[in-house]
């Protein structure tokens, strides 16, 4: 496994899991995950999965950039159910997956897992920005992100 792939998790069946160690800075007083430490690992799990896209298609980047120069993704809502606590030391698995994709945002489905035990779930809608303004997804992200959402689906 190159260091790359171990960075920046994995795209298997449309889902990115990034695996994360929970570490001191992660938790409060008592040693459980500080909630605010869930935003950081799905912030690294949505770039990363967005990373992976490029990397893989960097065609499709470059389209982008050519259509919408310095564009970004952005949260504009986000959903989430705190279910059980994680703790220091523990491996964790971010897991993102397109759930709709369209016009200038998708919605992203993330969970944050450990072992087999759903910790969090969170819903994101990230809009796609260029100029400082809302902007449609160039077309072939949309279809690669769109291509992640159907085989995440039949997966």
């Amino acid at each position: 496994m190159s260091a790359n792939i171990a960075l920046d998790g994995e795209i298997r069946d449309g889902r990115h899991t990034q695996p994360v160690r929970v570490y001191y800075e992660d938790t409060d007083f008592s040693g459980v995950v500080y909630h605010a430490s869930y935003l950081r690992f799905m912030e690294r799990g949505r770039t990363n999965y967005l990373r992976l896209i490029g990397a893989d298609h960097r065609a499709l980047f470059e389209q982008a950039e050519k259509e919408a120069p310095g564009f970004a993704f952005v949260v504009r809502r986000m959903t989430i159910e705190f279910l059980k606590p994680a703790r220091m030391d523990d491996v964790l698995d971010i897991v993102t997956e397109p759930s709709e994709v369209k016009g200038a945002s998708a919605t992203l489905r993330q969970r944050v897992i450990r072992d087999d035990q759903i910790l969090v779930e969170a819903s994101v809608q990230v809009a796609f920005v260029s100029g400082g303004r809302a902007r449609p997804i160039p077309k072939p992200l949309r279809i690669a992100m769109a291509a992640d959402q159907d085989k995440a689906a039949a997966g």
